[in-house]
């Protein structure tokens, strides 16, 4: 929802994302690096496919373990060393339709903002604590300590490409036992939301889900005559009285998230509500806790 003088603000926020980017990348890197104490590392090595480092020949050790070609280099034995496949990939998605460019003046920043820099931030904390994060539809997993400026170049180049405007994630090729975050306004009908989670979680996967929200949307202020404009599109609304539609819309809403929060329950998900104008370092301490649990993720949390 917008009124009329919001709605420049809207459109002027869906055009720039990528011009933005840059400054999004700052405020994703402080946030996670006021998370970075205490987040503990999980990979380690053992049997798998993706290489992770070498690490010098150990007396008694098969002779063909070792990497010939980098032990001449300094005349000892090294040996390729792989990552255990235990160390996790976390797939991560944020919402870039329409309706996620709003921003009202109660708020901060626009929805996709606040989202681009938790995903941002939540990749970086993963790969530093020895994981490997993916952006969903745009990469594959990484573990470099570049993954906020790497997402943020796909971002960016998806963006210049006019990329997808779906508000719900693309079907990603996620193993068993990965996890994945999907991060964004979930305004979709109940059951699309429950077939996009059911997806993800039919590869094996566990995931959170955290839905953003303008302040706006939780208190419906309008009164008197207001006019309200679509996200996308030319639809609107025009109402004499829009006071009396204050119950009515609220009701709606807390139905709507109750069936998104039912939706992740159901398959074992976490659940999460995130204002704008909260602390985003607190909502990213509370993903990334859950993330990293090793108990199944239970909906329902605040952030």
């Amino acid at each position: 929802m917008a009124t009329a003088a919001s709605d420049q603000r809207l459109r002027q926020e869906a055009s720039t994302l990528a011009a933005r980017l840059p400054g999004l990348v700052v405020a994703a890197r402080h946030v996670a690096h006021s998370l970075l104490h205490g987040v503990h590392g999980r990979r380690q090595a053992g049997p798998g496919e993706t290489f992770w480092q070498f690490r010098p020949f150990i007396s008694g050790e098969p002779a063909a373990r070792v990497d010939w070609r980098r032990s001449a280099r300094e005349n000892r034995a090294f040996v390729r060393e792989r990552e255990w496949e235990a160390s996790h990939t976390i797939w991560i998605w944020f919402d870039r339709s329409p309706s996620m460019a709003f921003a009202s003046s109660l708020a901060p920043c626009a929805k996709v903002d606040r989202a681009a820099v938790l995903a941002l931030a939540l990749a970086d904390l993963a790969v530093r604590g020895g994981e490997r994060a993916g952006l969903s539809g745009l990469t594959t997993p990484l573990a470099g300590r570049d993954i906020i400026e790497r997402f943020a170049e796909a971002t960016a180049a998806d963006e210049r490409r006019g990329g997808p405007a779906s508000p719900l994630p693309p079907a990603a090729p996620i193993k068993a036992g990965a996890k994945a975050a999907l991060i964004g306004d979930f305004l979709s009908e109940p059951a699309a939301i429950d077939e996009t989670i059911s997806a993800f979680a039919a590869r094996g996967a566990e995931g959170q889900l955290v839905m953003i929200a303008d302040p706006i949307e939780e208190i419906f202020p309008f009164e008197g005559h207001t006019e309200f404009l679509a996200a996308a599109g030319r639809e609107r609304l025009r109402a004499p009285r829009a006071q009396s539609l204050r119950d009515p819309y609220l009701a709606r809403l807390a139905d709507h998230r109750e069936a998104v929060r039912a939706a992740c329950a159901a398959r074992g998900w976490g659940f999460a509500l995130h204002r704008t104008d909260a602390s985003p370092v607190q909502a990213l301490l509370a993903l990334r806790a859950r993330l990293a649990g090793p108990e199944p993720a239970r909906a329902g949390w605040s952030a």
